[in-house]
């Protein structure tokens, strides 16, 4: 149920950032109307959506308008590197170097161009799907209340279960926050770094950066290795710029993603780091990379859930960060005494 289930999610996904926007607007400023707050956050989301869009269309046609210099190149890498290859691998018989032509000749790409039909129009009809499932979702939001106290008449069951949707919509919420901070702290560096080795395109690639680090763990280590492989194409004649944006790309992320990641999902998220990994591989091996962009936010909500049973109970204290996956508070042992 792949094809039916990602676009659910990444459509509830969505409507909780875009409540989450309306909110922020209500709190942070107390004088705009409230009936305006969430037309307010439907226009921005779709205004930063079409911005990304934009970005990535404006900077991808300048990269393509700079692409017979890069052909240049590229047979200028191949030339250098054929005397190697050929030495290391005789079977090949490379007696005269290949050009790009020659390797887009052998390689035949026509024979792909339906698969890659097929990816546009599979990924054109998922985002159809998820912006009229976020319409209605949209839409049917003023009934939830209703919904709650239907299913739930008593009380105190009925609180129960607010808190934890609440826990549940914190934790989409706190998921956001941290990957976009730590993904403009990747990116922002990133940007620093490439601009002084005089990389081309160095916003773009560090917009790219910033994109992919919404993946969790693999995200920003696979952007790091773009501009590295770029700076290849346009320094054909050294090495070293394309080493020290490796090293430095790398190094960046390895403290963003082991230091300042862990803490903040620790303290935010309460999930243990290995929890984060393991979930990213489950969610990516069952809905491929919507799966993987959603991994923390559907792992988070598991975990609140199963907190609530019994008999799950200890699968939700495993993938806690500290054993309290319901976040109770701990009471100091002089009011336990008071009260005894």
């Amino acid at each position: 149920m792949q094809d039916i289930l990602t676009p659910l999610a990444l459509a509830l996904f969505l409507a909780v950032m875009i409540d989450s926007f309306a909110r922020v607007l209500t709190d942070r400023t107390p004088r705009f109307p409230r009936r305006l707050a969430l037309p307010t956050a439907v226009v921005l989301s779709l205004w930063l959506f079409g911005m990304s869009v934009w970005i990535v269309i404006d900077n991808g046609k300048e990269f393509f308008d700079h692409s017979s210099q890069y052909v240049d190149s590229l047979n200028a890498i191949i030339a250098r590197f054929t005397p190697t290859i050929a030495r290391l691998a005789p079977g090949l018989e490379l007696s005269v170097a290949p050009t790009i032509g020659d390797l887009v000749k052998h390689l035949n790409p026509q024979r792909y161009f339906g698969d890659v039909a097929q990816s546009f129009n599979s990924f054109a009809t998922s985002a159809i799907l998820v912006l009229i499932y976020l319409g209605f979702i949209l839409a049917s939001r003023r009934g939830f209340a209703r919904k709650i106290v239907a299913l739930f008449p008593h009380h105190a069951e009925r609180e129960t279960n607010m808190k934890m949707f609440q826990r549940i919509r914190d934790g989409v919420e706190q998921y956001l926050w941290i990957q976009t901070v730590t993904g403009l702290m990747i990116a922002a560096s990133a940007f620093m770094v490439m601009t002084l080795v005089g990389l081309d395109n160095a916003f773009f690639w560090a917009f790219l950066i910033f994109l992919a680090a919404y993946i969790p763990i693999l995200g920003g280590a696979i952007g790091c290795f773009l501009p590295p492989i770029f700076a290849l194409i346009q320094f054909p004649e050294s090495l070293w710029p394309a080493v020290l944006l490796f090293v430095a790309l790398q190094g960046i992320f390895f403290v963003v993603g082991n230091v300042i990641l862990p803490r903040m999902q620790g303290d935010s998220l309460n999930m243990d780091p290995t929890v984060v990994l393991l979930s990213l591989a489950v969610w990516g091996a069952l809905w491929g990379v919507p799966g993987m962009f959603l991994s923390t936010p559907l792992t988070v909500a598991a975990m609140v859930i199963l907190a609530q049973f019994e008999g799950s109970r200890w699968i939700a204290i495993l993938l806690s960060e500290d054993g309290d996956p319901q976040g109770v508070p701990e009471i100091p042992a002089a009011d336990v005494a008071q009260k005894k």
